[in-house]
């Protein structure tokens, strides 16, 4: 038996998108004569897509539709503190994070839903609809990267990165 190399024309299957985790961190200082205080995370877990020879994000999230913002399950933020996200109050707690990009802009938004296939978005479970900066970049990421990037010195609080193609968005966050 003979296996032909597949040709131009046709289209090898993808393997499995694999995970990702970026996690913050926070300890408060200490104070003289008391207990440290625990340390509080904030986490984001995602399916980690990979480009692929895809042209990203336009083939995959057209104008107008919810994006699951990763790959198979939704992606999760989980934290510990109470944060801001763009403006936007967030208190401690699990949310889904959907992207959308509407009318050239795009969207984060934090959902209250949790633990569902990433495809099944409850609108009126929103919390938020926070708006990103978009930029393009000179080299494009393979893979979805999803960042907590601190600021080089000072509070706990910087930007909140996602990056994928030639697409990098971003919103500030801080913890409260």
């Amino acid at each position: 038996m003979t296996v032909a190399a597949p040709s131009a024309a046709q289209t090898l299957s993808a393997a499995p998108s694999t995970r990702a985790t970026a996690v913050v961190t926070l300890t408060a200082p200490r104070v003289q004569g008391q207990a440290p205080a625990a340390a509080k995370t904030i986490t984001v877990d995602y399916g980690q897509p990979h480009a692929r020879g895809r042209a990203v994000p336009t083939e995959l999230a057209t104008d107008g539709t919810v994006w699951r913002t990763g790959a198979n399950s939704s992606t999760t933020l989980t934290t510990q503190a109470d944060l801001t996200i763009g403006g936007v109050a967030v208190p401690a707690g699990a949310y889904s994070l959907y992207s959308i990009r509407e009318g050239g802009k795009y969207f984060l938004i934090i959902n209250r839903n949790t633990g569902q296939w990433g495809t099944e978005y409850d609108k009126s479970k929103d919390l938020a609809r926070v708006p990103l900066t978009a930029r393009t970049l000179h080299e494009p990421v393979e893979s979805l990267q999803i960042a907590f990037v601190p600021p080089a010195s000072g509070p706990a609080a910087g930007k909140l990165t996602i990056a994928w193609g030639t697409l990098h968005l971003s919103t500030d966050w801080a913890a409260k």
